[in-house]
């Protein structure tokens, strides 16, 4: 839509009411100007929701800032002109489009289709519930231009989401975003609400059973041992967390010929109001808990689950004192590359053509593991839309792709998804517990293995609720120069870097404002390198450097891409520590993730230097208590 910053609302209002045609959100708008609400008529129809490199997610509600049937039918509008323009023979190759089971998102992607066939395109489409991971196992599969699948993931059950893949199978990374966001703001009048001849429409494939059965068969190429699968007396407890995994974690299971699962009854079903847990992610606490208890009650010793758009997979296990591990993201990361490294050797794939990576908040344990067993490895920003990208990279250069993972329980095993898959991931996982189980093992006994050849990691990745983002930006300029105010160009110390007591190392550029000043120790350890791809800068043994140092135009500069518009500083510290700190893009958030590596295996040090450091970043760099988070 054209600039409506100086736009009056109710005129915003009434653009609205002459645009929508769903009773539902036309109600929404008319009752609010009935009521002159101005202030939520602001909310909802003054700033358009963004379009971004995960797309569109937002609330399911009315108006230009929400996501309904108007902004569907406008983003896949521009979409379509993006993709016809940019990739060759786009109408032909066509576009594959997917759904999952929350509310409007079978609508949603009817009006996804629809827009794409106005437009000339062949439509791959999934008419009934799908997992993510199907939209771009299909587009690379089909050599499709794009592809669209609707779901906000684990999200809460008022939002839904628009996710975009690009022709290679891997999510759309910048600039794709903004040209695409540019296409969507040059074609946001709704042409066409009109889904009901999709069905009768030569141009729409359904792909459910044929794209179902080539990603089985893609992914039955981690099959080690398919008849030690089959002896397996393996028992575990499964649950899809409400969403649409089920059927067709039934079927890789089947196809790995492995033991079927224990179900949670009161989870199984797609359940869009997710009625069971507050918030239907298998990270968050509690959400394992049916699970769990119906592990107990079989006498079950492990419990494996996936989120509601099968995209990501977590596990648990009970311990032999009657406690439930649930495995972080980091813990099963490492096993997969493990496991996965066994697969390459079993292939006959030399350990040097092996490519891994893993987000740069994750763990440096894999790359501890490649520098020991050889394999090629990198860390990426975090996200798939980065790290698939590089995988892919790695691969048109001679590497086989063989794994890729993100803390937050998403793991890429192989390359016929490029991007996090949690239907491949649990069967490759109780491959391995079946392994194990068969020589009297469990998962953890595994764990220690790992850290045992490669030493011991131990994590603490939490956040702060910060819904001010002005306070946010304010905290990480502290960090960043040692006041609250980055319009400082002397080398004087201001009143709130005297009051912290942080000891800081200064770095000028020539003609600029600021001079950085970052801490010189968190929780006593030394920083030895820091990297901030808010400022742009990085630099190794920053500890070793004597007073305060200038620096020229291209010097230090990171190999990621920077960005001034969000907040992410990584440090490092001389006891193995590594601390990364950001700002989330979709939640009220200021993270951090933190590492300590004890190379000897001692644990006790590393979870002591881990709480020190956890002590420092509440009191020190975020302040905590001060900025009342």
């Amino acid at each position: 839509m054209p600039d409506s910053s100086q736009v009056p609302i109710y005129s915003l209002a009434k653009q609205w009411l002459s645009q929508d045609r769903d009773p539902k959100t036309r109600a929404q708008i008319e009752a609010l100007v009935d009521a002159k609400d101005e202030a939520k008529l602001e909310a909802l129809l003054r700033h358009p929701v963004e379009f971004g490199t995960a797309g569109l997610r937002a609330r399911m509600e009315a108006g230009y800032a929400r996501l309904n049937q108007v902004t569907i039918i406008t983003a896949s509008q521009g979409l379509s002109v993006f993709v016809e323009r940019e990739v060759k023979d786009a109408r032909s190759r066509g576009v594959v489009v997917g759904h999952d089971h929350r509310h409007n998102s079978e609508v949603f992607a009817q009006l996804t289709v629809q827009a794409f066939l106005d437009r000339g395109f062949k439509v791959y489409f999934y008419p009934g519930l799908s997992f993510t991971p199907q939209v771009p196992f299909a587009v690379k599969h089909l050599h499709a231009a794009c592809g669209v699948m609707i779901t906000a993931s684990h999200n809460p059950k008022d939002d839904n989401g628009y996710k975009v893949y690009w022709e290679n199978g891997t999510q759309i990374k910048p600039p794709l975003d903004v040209g695409i966001a540019r296409c969507i703001q040059e074609h946001s009048v709704p042409r066409n609400w009109d889904i009901t001849r999709i069905a009768e429409d030569s141009n729409v494939v359904d792909i459910s059973d044929s794209m179902l059965d080539a990603y089985i068969e893609a992914t039955k190429v981690h099959v080690l041992d398919i008849e030690q699968n089959r002896c397996s007396n393996l028992q575990y407890v499964y649950t899809p967390m409400h969403g649409v995994g089920a059927p067709f974690a039934k079927r890789v299971i089947e196809a790995f010929g492995l033991p079927a699962y224990v179900p949670v009854t009161g989870q199984m079903r797609p359940d869009p109001d997710f009625s069971t847990v507050a918030f239907p992610n298998p990270e968050e606490k509690g959400a394992l808990d049916m699970a769990k208890a119906t592990a107990d009650h079989h006498g079950i010793g492990l419990v494996v689950a996936n989120d509601p758009d099968a995209d990501r997979f977590a596990a648990a296990e009970k311990q032999s004192d009657g406690s439930w591990l649930a495995f972080t993201g980091d813990q099963l990361g490492t096993m997969f590359a493990a496991s996965v490294l066994e697969t390459t050797r079993h292939q006959g794939i030399p350990d040097a053509k092996v490519a891994m990576v893993n987000s740069t908040v994750s763990s440096r344990m894999l790359e501890a593991m490649a520098i020991r067993e050889g394999f090629h490895y990198a860390d990426a920003l975090t996200g798939f839309k980065w790290m698939a990208n590089e995988l892919v990279s790695m691969e048109q250069q001679g590497f086989h792709i063989g794994f890729g993972y993100e803390e937050a329980i998403g793991f890429m095993i192989g390359n016929p998804v490029l991007d996090k898959d949690g239907i491949s991931a649990l069967a490759v996982f109780l491959q391995l517990a079946a392994s194990l189980h068969a020589k009297g093992k469990r998962v953890s006994d595994y764990l220690e293995e790992q850290y045992s050849r490669y030493g011991f990691f131990v994590s603490s990745n939490l956040y702060f609720i910060c819904p001010d983002p002005a306070k946010s930006t304010r905290i990480f300029t502290r960090i960043r120069f040692g006041t609250s105010n980055n319009n400082n160009n002397n080398n004087s110390a201001t009143g709130d870097e005297e009051q912290d007591g942080i000891e800081r190392t200064e770095f000028a550029r020539p003609h600029c404002n600021d001079v950085l000043r970052y801490p010189r120790t968190i929780g006593g350890f030394p920083v030895s390198y820091i990297r901030d791809l808010t400022a742009g800068f990085e630099m190794r043994d920053v500890d070793k450097q004597s007073g305060p140092l200038t620096l020229s135009e291209t010097q230090f500069v990171p190999s990621f891409p920077v960005s001034a518009s969000s907040q992410m500083i990584t440090f490092e510290t001389r006891n193995g520590g590594r601390l990364t700190m950001r700002t989330s893009g979709t939640e009220p958030k200021l993270k951090y993730y933190l590492e300590v590596r004890s190379a000897n295996n001692d644990r006790k040090a590393a979870a002591r230097d881990l709480q020190l450091m956890v002590q420092a970043i509440a009191d020190e760099l975020v302040q905590a208590k001060k900025n009342g988070l």
